[in-house]
């Protein structure tokens, strides 16, 4: 493990006004994302779209410093021969790379998730590296029940997600690959703010008790968690400086300030919301560590709007914005006004 090269990554990925871009769909995923605008979910579909993307100016080389790519991904080759993953480098980004196999039902605990993937880890990893990857991403699920079911998400749903990401965390930089370590507590529910924070707060302080005990160094890794939030069928929406108070609360009560950095993911909030989400953190508190956004359909949505398939310039155009947007989000720059000058 080489502490100074993860170290210095992580810091590329938290590079100022930039943030990661998550490339990184299953082909199933993607293929409901295409048939929203009428496009076969194809193998050159697939790698036209993400080209598309990559080869976006000035979005790439200014405001993204990482992107997360999916297996497929990793080992394509654009239209011209070119590798995706040397369009990525080109532009300045570090190319990483979604590890985990996907989250499956938890024996003995319906409905809850245990992400699968380790099998096999060490000998991928070190092949993801040979191909370009410098950091990689395994993504834990915690659902949180209904209000007749508060015994979701169970202590032991978390301790086994948590355990399993300090052990994908420690092959990864045994690799001199950063982890990204993402335990995602899921927005879907009628769930109120503050029970948000509770499962947040408590799964982030059993992560970092885990990360600890497995010797896993801190100032090599990045934070992608949940923003702090009501559930989406929840009633009454926390505003948006409330989100802000309080997921920065429990952030500071359960993150070691040794974490170069924390990325955001969006978890299905709006294109707007999770920009001004990441802004009002972003601006408003004094923070121990740095914070932008690893966002996917967040990044991606309008982007494949306008590109339908066929018009690059309309996508790219699209993705400039979001990308520009999100980036001063990420030095606490963005205003609605400067939203709607790019509608």
């Amino acid at each position: 493990m080489d502490i100074d090269q993860l170290y210095e990554t992580a810091l590329r990925m938290m590079a100022p006004g930039k943030g990661i871009l998550a490339a990184d769909e299953s082909t199933g995923t993607i293929g409901k994302r295409f048939k929203s605008i009428n496009i076969e979910n194809t193998e050159d579909n697939r790698r036209d779209w993400r080209e598309m993307l990559f080869r976006t100016e000035p979005a790439m080389s200014e405001h993204v410093s990482g992107v997360i790519l999916y297996d497929e991904t990793i080992r394509q080759l654009g239209k011209d021969g070119t590798a995706l993953v040397k369009l990525i480098e080109d532009a300045g980004a570090v190319p990483g790379i979604k590890v985990d196999a996907g989250a499956k039902d938890l024996a003995g605990s319906p409905g809850e998730m245990i992400t699968e993937g380790l099998d096999g880890l060490r000998g991928r990893l070190a092949e993801y590296y040979k191909l370009g990857a410098r950091f990689a991403k395994w993504r834990a699920v915690i659902n949180i029940g209904g209000e007749d079911d508060d015994l979701i998400p169970s202590p032991y749903c978390i301790n086994t997600n948590v355990h399993a990401l300090a052990r994908y965390a420690a092959l990864c930089q045994e690799a001199n690959i950063v982890p990204i370590v993402e335990p995602e507590v899921i927005m879907d529910g009628s769930h109120d703010i503050e029970r948000c924070y509770e499962v947040t707060e408590f799964t982030l302080k059993r992560l970092y008790e885990e990360l600890f005990e497995q010797g896993i160094v801190l100032e090599g890794t990045i934070l992608k968690p949940n923003m702090v939030i009501s559930g989406s069928t929840c009633p009454e929406q926390a505003s948006r400086d409330e989100v802000a108070e309080m997921t920065i609360q429990c952030l500071k009560n359960a993150v070691p300030a040794a974490v170069p950095g924390i990325a955001f993911l969006s978890g299905g909030q709006s294109d707007e919301d999770a920009t001004a989400h990441l802004n009002a953190m972003t601006s408003g508190f004094d923070l121990p560590w740095p914070m932008t956004f690893s966002y996917g359909r967040a990044l991606q949505g309008a982007p494949l709007k306008a590109w339908g398939g066929n018009d690059v310039e309309a996508g790219q155009k699209a993705f400039n914005h979001r990308a520009r947007m999100n980036g001063l989000a990420a030095l606490g720059e963005w205003s609605p006004e400067l939203e709607k000058q790019g509608a």
